[in-house]
Protein backbone atom coordinates (compact mmCIF):
# COMPACT_ATOMS: atom_id res chain seq x y z
CA UNK A 1 0.00 0.00 0.00
CA UNK A 2 3.00 2.31 0.36
CA UNK A 3 3.27 2.57 -3.44
CA UNK A 4 -0.46 3.24 -3.86
CA UNK A 5 -1.72 5.14 -0.79
CA UNK A 6 -5.06 5.81 -2.50
CA UNK A 7 -5.85 2.11 -2.06
CA UNK A 8 -5.50 2.34 1.71
CA UNK A 9 -9.22 3.05 2.41
CA UNK A 10 -10.17 0.00 0.34
CA UNK A 11 -7.56 -2.09 2.17
CA UNK A 12 -8.88 -0.99 5.54
CA UNK A 13 -12.48 -1.71 4.54
CA UNK A 14 -11.58 -5.19 3.25
CA UNK A 15 -9.67 -5.94 6.44
CA UNK A 16 -12.65 -4.90 8.61
CA UNK A 17 -15.07 -7.03 6.60
CA UNK A 18 -12.76 -10.05 6.69
CA UNK A 19 -12.34 -9.60 10.46
CA UNK A 20 -16.11 -9.47 10.89
CA UNK A 21 -16.54 -12.53 8.66
CA UNK A 22 -13.98 -14.46 10.71
CA UNK A 23 -16.03 -13.69 13.83
CA UNK A 24 -19.29 -14.78 12.19
CA UNK A 25 -20.66 -18.19 13.09
CA UNK A 26 -19.49 -20.48 10.32
CA UNK A 27 -21.43 -23.59 9.35
CA UNK A 28 -19.59 -26.70 8.15
CA UNK A 29 -20.90 -27.73 4.72
CA UNK A 30 -21.51 -31.33 3.79
CA UNK A 31 -19.06 -32.39 1.08
CA UNK A 32 -21.10 -33.67 -1.87
CA UNK A 33 -20.45 -36.86 -3.79
CA UNK A 34 -18.51 -35.45 -6.73
CA UNK A 35 -18.91 -38.72 -8.62
CA UNK A 36 -22.69 -38.19 -8.60
CA UNK A 37 -22.05 -34.82 -10.25
CA UNK A 38 -19.65 -36.19 -12.90
CA UNK A 39 -22.16 -36.17 -15.77
CA UNK A 40 -23.07 -32.52 -15.16
CA UNK A 41 -19.38 -31.66 -14.92
CA UNK A 42 -18.76 -33.14 -18.37
CA UNK A 43 -21.73 -31.11 -19.70
CA UNK A 44 -20.31 -27.87 -18.31
CA UNK A 45 -22.74 -27.38 -15.42
CA UNK A 46 -21.06 -25.53 -12.51
CA UNK A 47 -21.03 -27.44 -9.24
CA UNK A 48 -23.33 -25.07 -7.34
CA UNK A 49 -25.90 -25.16 -10.13
CA UNK A 50 -26.13 -28.94 -10.30
CA UNK A 51 -29.09 -30.72 -8.74
CA UNK A 52 -26.95 -33.87 -8.61
CA UNK A 53 -24.44 -32.15 -6.33
CA UNK A 54 -27.29 -30.84 -4.15
CA UNK A 55 -25.17 -28.44 -2.07
CA UNK A 56 -27.10 -26.67 0.70
CA UNK A 57 -26.26 -22.96 0.39
CA UNK A 58 -28.75 -21.63 2.95
CA UNK A 59 -26.14 -21.55 5.74
CA UNK A 60 -24.10 -19.15 3.60
CA UNK A 61 -27.18 -16.93 3.30
CA UNK A 62 -27.55 -16.97 7.09
CA UNK A 63 -23.87 -16.07 7.45
CA UNK A 64 -24.42 -13.16 5.05
CA UNK A 65 -27.24 -11.76 7.18
CA UNK A 66 -25.16 -12.10 10.34
CA UNK A 67 -22.23 -10.42 8.62
CA UNK A 68 -24.46 -7.51 7.61
CA UNK A 69 -25.55 -7.17 11.24
CA UNK A 70 -21.92 -7.08 12.40
CA UNK A 71 -21.00 -4.45 9.82
CA UNK A 72 -24.00 -2.34 10.87
CA UNK A 73 -22.98 -2.53 14.53
CA UNK A 74 -19.30 -1.67 14.00
CA UNK A 75 -18.72 2.08 14.60
CA UNK A 76 -15.68 2.03 12.31
CA UNK A 77 -18.01 1.22 9.40
CA UNK A 78 -20.06 4.39 9.72
CA UNK A 79 -19.84 5.02 5.97
CA UNK A 80 -21.91 1.90 5.29
CA UNK A 81 -23.61 1.23 8.64
CA UNK A 82 -27.01 2.51 7.52
CA UNK A 83 -26.98 0.48 4.31
CA UNK A 84 -25.88 -2.63 6.20
CA UNK A 85 -28.57 -2.10 8.86
CA UNK A 86 -31.29 -1.76 6.22
CA UNK A 87 -29.98 -4.82 4.39
CA UNK A 88 -29.93 -6.93 7.56
CA UNK A 89 -33.49 -5.83 8.38
CA UNK A 90 -34.67 -6.81 4.89
CA UNK A 91 -33.14 -10.26 5.24
CA UNK A 92 -34.51 -10.77 8.76
CA UNK A 93 -38.00 -9.89 7.51
CA UNK A 94 -37.95 -12.75 5.01
CA UNK A 95 -38.23 -16.27 6.48
CA UNK A 96 -36.72 -17.54 3.24
CA UNK A 97 -34.05 -14.81 3.24
CA UNK A 98 -31.01 -17.12 3.49
CA UNK A 99 -32.12 -19.21 0.52
CA UNK A 100 -32.95 -16.11 -1.51
CA UNK A 101 -29.52 -14.62 -0.81
CA UNK A 102 -27.78 -17.76 -2.04
CA UNK A 103 -29.95 -17.90 -5.16
CA UNK A 104 -29.43 -14.19 -5.83
CA UNK A 105 -25.65 -14.53 -5.66
CA UNK A 106 -25.91 -17.23 -8.35
CA UNK A 107 -28.00 -15.00 -10.61
CA UNK A 108 -31.62 -15.47 -9.50
CA UNK A 109 -33.39 -12.10 -9.63
CA UNK A 110 -36.22 -12.89 -7.16
CA UNK A 111 -34.56 -10.92 -4.37
CA UNK A 112 -34.46 -7.13 -4.86
CA UNK A 113 -32.10 -5.78 -2.18
CA UNK A 114 -31.90 -2.09 -1.43
CA UNK A 115 -28.08 -2.28 -1.53
CA UNK A 116 -27.16 -4.83 -4.21
CA UNK A 117 -23.48 -3.87 -4.28
CA UNK A 118 -23.10 -4.34 -0.54
CA UNK A 119 -25.02 -7.61 -0.59
CA UNK A 120 -22.84 -8.93 -3.39
CA UNK A 121 -19.67 -8.08 -1.47
CA UNK A 122 -20.83 -9.38 1.91
CA UNK A 123 -22.55 -12.37 0.35
CA UNK A 124 -19.53 -13.61 -1.54
CA UNK A 125 -17.28 -12.95 1.45
CA UNK A 126 -19.51 -15.24 3.51
CA UNK A 127 -20.06 -17.71 0.67
CA UNK A 128 -16.32 -18.13 0.02
CA UNK A 129 -15.69 -18.83 3.70
CA UNK A 130 -18.52 -21.38 3.82
CA UNK A 131 -17.49 -23.08 0.57
CA UNK A 132 -13.79 -23.36 1.42
CA UNK A 133 -13.82 -27.12 2.20
CA UNK A 134 -15.96 -27.87 -0.86
CA UNK A 135 -13.78 -25.78 -3.20
CA UNK A 136 -10.71 -27.60 -1.87
CA UNK A 137 -12.25 -31.04 -2.30
CA UNK A 138 -13.55 -30.16 -5.76
CA UNK A 139 -10.09 -29.03 -6.90
CA UNK A 140 -8.67 -32.40 -5.89
CA UNK A 141 -11.41 -34.34 -7.68
CA UNK A 142 -11.87 -32.66 -11.03
CA UNK A 143 -9.81 -33.26 -14.15
CA UNK A 144 -8.65 -29.80 -15.24
CA UNK A 145 -8.26 -30.99 -18.83
CA UNK A 146 -12.02 -31.45 -19.01
CA UNK A 147 -12.93 -27.89 -17.94
CA UNK A 148 -11.32 -25.46 -20.37
CA UNK A 149 -14.31 -23.16 -20.01
CA UNK A 150 -14.47 -19.41 -19.56
CA UNK A 151 -16.57 -19.58 -16.39
CA UNK A 152 -15.90 -20.89 -12.91
CA UNK A 153 -16.49 -24.62 -12.46
CA UNK A 154 -17.77 -24.03 -8.94
CA UNK A 155 -20.18 -21.08 -9.21
CA UNK A 156 -20.30 -20.17 -12.91
CA UNK A 157 -18.89 -16.63 -12.58
CA UNK A 158 -16.59 -15.06 -15.13
CA UNK A 159 -12.95 -14.87 -14.03
CA UNK A 160 -11.61 -11.88 -12.13
CA UNK A 161 -7.87 -12.49 -12.38
CA UNK A 162 -5.36 -14.74 -14.12
CA UNK A 163 -2.35 -16.61 -12.77
CA UNK A 164 0.65 -18.08 -14.60
CA UNK A 165 2.32 -21.05 -12.93
CA UNK A 166 5.60 -22.82 -13.72
CA UNK A 167 8.12 -22.18 -16.48
CA UNK A 168 8.04 -22.55 -20.25
CA UNK A 169 7.49 -24.73 -22.18
CA UNK A 170 5.18 -26.33 -19.61
CA UNK A 171 3.81 -23.15 -18.09
CA UNK A 172 0.14 -23.25 -17.16
CA UNK A 173 -2.48 -20.53 -16.99
CA UNK A 174 -5.20 -20.47 -14.37
CA UNK A 175 -8.28 -18.28 -14.12
CA UNK A 176 -9.34 -17.07 -10.68
CA UNK A 177 -12.88 -16.51 -9.46
CA UNK A 178 -13.34 -13.40 -7.32
CA UNK A 179 -16.51 -14.81 -5.75
CA UNK A 180 -15.98 -18.37 -4.52
CA UNK A 181 -12.17 -18.11 -5.03
CA UNK A 182 -11.84 -21.18 -7.21
CA UNK A 183 -8.89 -21.40 -9.60
CA UNK A 184 -9.13 -23.44 -12.80
CA UNK A 185 -6.87 -24.15 -15.75
CA UNK A 186 -7.43 -22.41 -19.07
CA UNK A 187 -5.70 -22.25 -22.45
CA UNK A 188 -2.72 -19.92 -22.53
CA UNK A 189 -3.64 -18.10 -25.77
CA UNK A 190 -7.43 -17.92 -25.57
CA UNK A 191 -9.47 -14.91 -24.45
CA UNK A 192 -11.52 -15.88 -21.36
CA UNK A 193 -14.34 -13.55 -22.41
CA UNK A 194 -14.97 -13.83 -26.19
CA UNK A 195 -13.00 -17.12 -26.49
CA UNK A 196 -11.07 -15.84 -29.51
CA UNK A 197 -7.80 -17.73 -29.92
CA UNK A 198 -5.32 -15.82 -32.04
CA UNK A 199 -2.46 -17.92 -30.64
CA UNK A 200 -1.40 -14.99 -28.53
CA UNK A 201 -2.77 -12.26 -26.32
CA UNK A 202 -1.20 -8.81 -26.22
CA UNK A 203 0.60 -8.19 -22.96
CA UNK A 204 0.77 -4.81 -21.26
CA UNK A 205 3.56 -4.99 -18.68
CA UNK A 206 3.30 -2.58 -15.74
CA UNK A 207 6.60 -1.37 -14.29
CA UNK A 208 6.86 -1.60 -10.53
CA UNK A 209 3.76 -3.77 -10.07
CA UNK A 210 5.47 -6.90 -8.75
CA UNK A 211 4.58 -9.27 -11.58
CA UNK A 212 1.14 -7.93 -12.46
CA UNK A 213 0.29 -7.35 -16.11
CA UNK A 214 -2.69 -6.97 -18.42
CA UNK A 215 -3.45 -9.72 -20.96
CA UNK A 216 -5.41 -7.97 -23.72
CA UNK A 217 -7.63 -9.51 -26.41
CA UNK A 218 -7.39 -7.57 -29.67
CA UNK A 219 -10.74 -9.00 -30.79
CA UNK A 220 -13.07 -7.85 -27.97
CA UNK A 221 -10.70 -5.35 -26.27
CA UNK A 222 -11.28 -7.11 -22.98
CA UNK A 223 -8.39 -7.58 -20.57
CA UNK A 224 -7.48 -9.86 -17.73
CA UNK A 225 -5.30 -8.72 -14.86
CA UNK A 226 -2.71 -11.47 -14.54
CA UNK A 227 -0.12 -12.31 -11.92
CA UNK A 228 3.07 -13.48 -13.58
CA UNK A 229 5.06 -14.02 -10.40
CA UNK A 230 5.41 -16.26 -7.41
CA UNK A 231 4.93 -15.95 -3.67
CA UNK A 232 2.44 -13.09 -3.37
CA UNK A 233 -0.68 -14.82 -4.69
CA UNK A 234 -2.77 -14.15 -1.58
CA UNK A 235 -2.30 -10.40 -2.00
CA UNK A 236 -1.92 -9.84 -5.73
CA UNK A 237 -4.82 -12.09 -6.76
CA UNK A 238 -7.21 -10.07 -4.58
CA UNK A 239 -9.05 -7.87 -7.08
CA UNK A 240 -8.98 -4.75 -4.89
CA UNK A 241 -5.17 -4.62 -4.72
CA UNK A 242 -4.99 -3.85 -8.45
CA UNK A 243 -8.00 -1.59 -8.98
CA UNK A 244 -5.60 1.10 -10.20
CA UNK A 245 -4.78 -1.19 -13.14
CA UNK A 246 -8.47 -1.22 -14.09
CA UNK A 247 -8.34 2.58 -14.28
CA UNK A 248 -5.18 2.39 -16.39
CA UNK A 249 -6.85 -0.10 -18.73
CA UNK A 250 -9.93 2.09 -19.06
CA UNK A 251 -7.71 5.04 -20.01
CA UNK A 252 -6.34 2.86 -22.82
CA UNK A 253 -9.82 2.17 -24.15
CA UNK A 254 -9.99 -1.40 -22.87
CA UNK A 255 -13.10 -3.06 -21.45
CA UNK A 256 -13.40 -4.52 -17.98
CA UNK A 257 -15.32 -7.72 -18.71
CA UNK A 258 -14.08 -9.45 -15.58
CA UNK A 259 -16.45 -10.22 -12.74
CA UNK A 260 -15.76 -7.96 -9.76
CA UNK A 261 -17.11 -7.20 -6.31
CA UNK A 262 -15.97 -3.58 -6.65
CA UNK A 263 -17.51 -0.74 -8.62
CA UNK A 264 -15.18 1.72 -10.30
CA UNK A 265 -16.25 5.37 -10.43
CA UNK A 266 -17.11 6.81 -13.85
Amino acid sequence: MDAHPYLRPVAELCARIEHAAAATRAASPAIPSFDDYAADFREGVPLLRSSDAAIDLEPAGTMTRELAEKVAADPSNEDMAEEASDLAAELRARPDGPRLVADWLLGDAELEPSAPGLLRYLGWTAMARYLGPIVGGFAGWRDEEKWHRKYCPTCGSAPTMGLLVGVDPGRQRFLCCGGCRTRWRYRRTQCPYCENDAQRLSVVAIDGEGGLRLDVCEECKGYLKTYDGQGNEAVLLADWTSLHLDLLARDRGLKRLAASLYELPD
